[in-house]
């Protein structure tokens, strides 16, 4: 079935997604980061995953400059800070949009007397979050900044949490500061200007997050997304927990719409990395299986309440969608015993196999399959050619593909800007790479063009679902292996670093962790799709009227579990 918009645009000479011209190719080494960056490099050394190159703090901005202008590591992922007894560090995760295997860390050591770094923020926005998530948690402070602040923690915080010397014992006292328009510093408020709290209680935010948002009459002049409302310190928790058994449980909770299980993908994958541990063929496909029913939960939710969100609708769309969401987690249920916090993947494999009578388990992810393409067409019906939801949608919430890639943007946010890059694909892992499946892109960078690539996101995977069910119906029984051998404590060796993602259903979602030779993480930074997707939202809005920016955050299906942890 094919899902289109209403009118296609006239063709455009040049095209958006179109990669930059670059002849840097092949896989990258320490020697040519260190080349390309020449004085600025201290040092190289060499993470699990990807080469690294120490830089000098006052040289980050021309550094990361050399390296996307270059060598095309277009893809700030990440940035990692940490405190070891002798000093701070700050690791910039960087990738290839057109090709993520090409990848390198930026180390940026400084000194514990006078923790200060240059801002990437200036070459890639993407950084501005993240920095000051650094500054927030651990107690970096980044020169050139445009707006170094808390943004998890109340600015009141006293103290840095993921510090080493940080006091638990503290007391915290938070003060109610009365809101103040943005616009007031910069000469942009006048009469005509209107402060407007969207949230946190609201139900179009999608979570407990708050939008304080300047209105110009009735256009959106500048809106900042308030978050940490739901900080639970996941990151402090997974330190404290056990690589082989306390960990896993928690990646769930970063996503309760249904992604739960790509999440603890993204965790199994990073650990194996770390330790070197296999995965047998057989339980690949079990996770894929598994993963790609968890993407169908969390885009029919992501489908239903965006209808919700945009024309109102609740007694058609939104219903159809949660019943369909409920015949897959029937589904999951007989698989992992669980509808919310699954809990099946285990480092090394899965956690038990296909439940008994595999016939009756096969019978029903068959009839779901068969029956998903008479539902789409209802959604089709119901939505693409609704013509209230197209004025609302269409040419709405533009964000254009170069944008995107400066603030990181993955996932379906990402592939409705034109951005052709899934890790699926573009990264293999699992049992994809074996499978007949496309990805979903649609070039026209709007609202409606996101909606579009969740709904043909729902029939690959319904079509990965189908492949899966096939391959394991026909799997010889002796050779039905669910986990490798993997030892009951796992002890990585001493300042090994590695970061690994999967494309979850909100983008790329990734984890580092950097290992200190005992059975826990010394560091475990967790990389939200959301966070990253979430701080392009006045790209998105500013200029649009109030119904267009709930449009556009509706089109984000953000997650406040894995923007705040």
């Amino acid at each position: 079935m094919s899902l289109e918009r209403p009118q296609q645009p006239p063709e455009s000479d040049d095209d958006p997604a179109a990669p930059a011209a670059d002849d840097a190719s092949g896989p990258l080494d320490a020697d040519a980061l260190r080349r390309a960056l020449g004085d600025a490099a201290l040092a190289t050394e060499e993470h699990v995953h990807a080469p690294a190159v120490q830089i000098r703090p006052d040289a980050v901005q021309s550094s990361l400059s050399a390296l996307r202008d270059g060598l095309g590591l277009d893809h700030l992922s990440c940035v990692t800070a940490q405190e070891y007894e002798d000093r701070y560090e700050s690791v910039y995760h960087l990738k290839s949009y057109d090709d993520p295997t090409r990848e390198a860390s930026v180390v940026v050591p400084t000194p514990r007397s006078d923790p200060v770094s240059e801002s990437a923020a200036p070459v890639f926005r993407t950084a501005d979050w993240h920095e000051r998530e650094a500054y927030d948690l651990v107690g970096i402070r980044y020169d050139d900044h445009p707006d170094l602040r808390r943004i998890l923690l109340p600015e009141t915080w006293q103290g840095h949490p993921l510090g080493l010397d940080y006091d638990q014992t503290r007391p915290q006292v938070v003060r109610y500061d009365e809101n103040a328009n943005p616009l007031a510093e910069d000469g942009r408020a006048d009469t005509n200007t209107m402060l407007l709290n969207i949230g946190p209680h609201h139900p179009a935010t999608h979570g407990v997050m708050h939008l304080q948002v300047a209105l110009d009459g009735e256009q959106v002049a500048d809106v900042e997304p308030d978050i940490g409302y739901i900080h639970r310190c996941e990151e402090q928790m997974c330190q404290r927990g056990t690589y082989r058994h306390q960990i896993m449980p928690y990646p769930d909770r970063w996503d309760w719409g249904g992604g739960g299980l790509l999440n603890e993908w993204a965790y199994a994958r990073t650990a194996e990395a770390l330790a070197d541990i296999d995965v047998p063929e057989y339980a690949q496909v079990l996770r894929t299986l598994a993963a790609e029913l968890s993407r169908i939960l969390s885009h029919m939710l992501a489908v239903g309440a965006y209808a919700l969100d945009v024309i109102g609708d609740f007694t058609a769309t939104f219903m159809y969608a949660m019943r369909d969401r409920e015949l897959v987690q029937n589904i999951l249920e007989d698989l992992t015993g669980q509808r919310l916090m699954f809990n099946y993947f285990r480092l090394g494999g899965v956690v038990w196999d296909l439940p008994e009578p595999r016939e009756e388990f096969f019978e029903k992810v068959r009839a779901f399959v068969d029956g998903l393409p008479e539902k789409l067409r209802e959604y089709r019906d119901l939505l693409t050619a609704n013509e209230i939801l197209q004025a609302r949608t269409v040419d709405t919430g533009i964000l254009p593909p170069e944008v995107a890639k400066d603030y990181g943007v993955t996932g379906p946010v990402a592939r409705g800007s034109g951005i052709d890059y899934d890790l699926r694909r573009d990264d293999p892992y699992g049992y994809y790479d074996e499978l007949d499946w496309a990805v979903a892109v649609e070039d026209d960078c709007d609202n409606f063009a996101r909606l579009l690539v969740r709904l043909r996101e729902v029939e690959e995977s319904a079509s990965i679902v189908a492949q899966c069910v096939d391959l394991l119906e026909g799997w010889p029984e002796d050779e039905r292996t669910i986990q490798s051998n993997v030892p009951r404590t796992i002890k990585p060796d001493d300042d090994t670093e590695v970061y690994r993602a999967v494309e979850a259903a909100k983008g790329e979602l990734g984890i580092y962790i950097r290992a200190d030779g005992t059975d826990t993480p010394a560091r475990f930074k967790i990389r939200g799709p959301s966070f990253s997707n979430l701080q392009a939202l006045p790209e998105m809005a500013e200029g649009e009227y109030v119904p267009d920016l709930i449009a556009a955050l509706g089109s984000l299906d953000t997650i406040m579990g894995e923007v705040d942890r």
